[in-house]
């Protein structure tokens, strides 16, 4: 398993140094979107066949392999619910987030 890259820090020393139009300024290593959810994929590796379909179709990237079973960051996650509807067993599903 690959360990994830260390991103450097874009860092604006005023608003005349931003962009003239919204683009990304890097890498969402910093931007933790995990907050935004209220709900969360659960994985019960007990019925998981590892075939990394919902590593596959994270569109947040947020679903990692870690010895070989997925793992869902929940930094990331957005809680969108496409890796449990993509599971071919079902084995992921999608809790309210407990606050």
């Amino acid at each position: 398993m690959k360990k994830k890259k260390q991103a450097q820090k874009i860092v604006f020393k005023s608003e005349r140094d931003f962009p003239l139009m919204p683009m990304s300024t890097g890498t969402m290593l910093h931007n933790k979107t995990g907050a935004w959810r209220n709900i969360k994929p659960v994985i019960d590796l007990d019925n998981c066949i590892q075939c990394g379909i919902c590593w596959k179709f994270c569109p947040d990237v947020s679903i990692f392999v870690e010895d070989e079973w997925p793992v869902v960051d929940y930094d990331y996650c957005k809680g969108c619910g496409i890796c449990a509807e993509e599971c071919p067993t079902k084995c992921i599903a999608m809790v309210e987030e407990e606050k």
